[in-house]
């Protein structure tokens, strides 16, 4: 049960987390910073050290969800979607992070806007669901 425990409770923070990022910190970033070259700077250091830790987080969720699986079997299926969605989770934010925002960071300032849009495209199909979005 331990591990179940440490389980949701990494899964809550983490999602807690990309929640009031998305909902709560991008918005207020794009509204304070009209700027382009000033917001992208701000976003760099934002971003900064932050890739390694996010991965240590999903392998921590990844680990803990399949050593519930494998020990508690009436709690299987649940945990075997949220590995699922782990997963996938996992694939977005390595395109993003490996791919997307390299480029981004070394684009000319007149290819930051396509950059901007690409990701606001991604982020809106990502949260297409979400009931409360603006």
């Amino acid at each position: 049960m331990p591990v179940a425990v440490a389980h949701l409770t990494i899964a809550a923070t983490w999602l807690g987390s990309m929640v009031y990022s998305l909902l709560v910190v991008q918005p207020r970033i794009a509204r304070f910073f009209t700027d382009d070259g000033r917001r992208e700077a701000f976003l760099v250091a934002l971003a900064h050290g932050n890739r390694w830790p996010v991965v240590a987080v999903v392998t921590a969720l990844v680990v803990s969800g399949a050593i519930v699986i494998a020990t508690r079997p009436p709690l299987a299926a649940g945990y075997a979607v949220g590995l699922v969605l782990y997963l996938a989770a996992a694939a977005v934010f390595a395109n993003v992070s490996w791919r997307h925002w390299p480029a981004r960071v070394f684009a000319l300032p007149e290819e930051l806007a396509g950059y901007q849009r690409r990701l606001r495209l991604r982020r809106g199909r990502s949260w297409a669901w979400w009931p409360w979005r603006s």
